[in-house]
């Protein structure tokens, strides 16, 4: 019998050429999706063009893996509606400015666990996060057990999806934000970072951190001292110490 889980994560399935080409065109947001090799025709050419137009993420894989996501006919494409609908930095900060706030904003680099994105969106929300921003490919997918993990926090903050991070953290830097990458490869301990100015978090992959060119990007570079023998926190963990460092500077700034 089928748990309400798998209820709620068969319901974000959509599969058939049509329905996907039609869902596209409604403006629904597709997280990604998965795209039998070598699938032809003209349906076919007529749904990639919309993929890439809409910049819609998608990856080629056999046609078992589809067949284990849904026994119905799928005609070789399987995809996942998101539960929440996506926003752009670029209309989210001016807003966060009109409001008169500092901004403090996340961005997630390639988080993958869908639990961890889960708390650490719970964690950004209770903390005063105004965005958190991910890449449109590599993120976690924002599922039912993603909300269920943030405990509704994923539809409460915007959270922006965005093609090309190294634009986006230039666009940043020209509306006058700090960003600070959170990285074992410095000297510097998070609190030594001065949080009370506009700034933008990086927290990197749980495999291998956060990519070399977001790290050449950004204005500074901060790690948590570790007194033990584990060589790391989990993500979820390290970005709760780093956003109530910024909360405990603001409150007595």
């Amino acid at each position: 019998m089928q748990t309400k889980q798998q209820k709620k994560e068969e319901d974000s399935l959509i599969f058939g050429l049509r329905p996907v080409i039609e869902s596209i065109n409604a403006g629904k947001e597709i997280d990604k999706l998965l795209v039998q090799s070598g699938l032809k025709g003209e349906l076919v050419s007529q749904m990639m063009g919309l993929l890439k137009q809409n910049n819609i993420p998608y990856q080629y894989v056999p046609v078992e893996k589809l067949n284990r996501l849904t026994q119905k006919n799928h005609q070789g494409v399987v995809g996942y509606i998101s539960s929440i609908g996506y926003y752009k930095i670029q209309d989210v900060l001016p807003t966060v400015f009109e409001e008169g706030k500092v901004p403090l904003l996340l961005i997630l680099d390639r988080i993958t666990d869908v639990r961890n994105f889960g708390a650490i969106a719970r964690t950004a929300e209770c903390s005063g996060v105004n965005a958190i921003i991910i890449p449109s490919r590599g993120s976690a997918q924002i599922n039912a057990d993603a909300i269920k993990t943030s405990t509704g926090a994923l539809q409460k903050i915007p959270v922006c999806k965005e093609e090309n991070l190294k634009s986006t953290i230039d666009y940043l830097h020209e509306c006058g934000l700090q960003v600070i990458a959170c990285t074992e490869k410095t000297t510097d301990y998070y609190f030594q970072i001065d949080f009370t100015v506009p700034t933008a978090i990086i927290m990197g992959s749980e495999e291998d951190g956060i990519l070399n060119e977001y790290l050449q990007k950004s204005d500074g570079k901060a790690k948590i001292p570790l007194m033990g023998e584990i060589g790391s926190l989990n993500v979820s963990v390290a970005a709760g110490i780093i956003l109530y460092e910024a909360v405990s500077q603001r409150l007595v700034h």
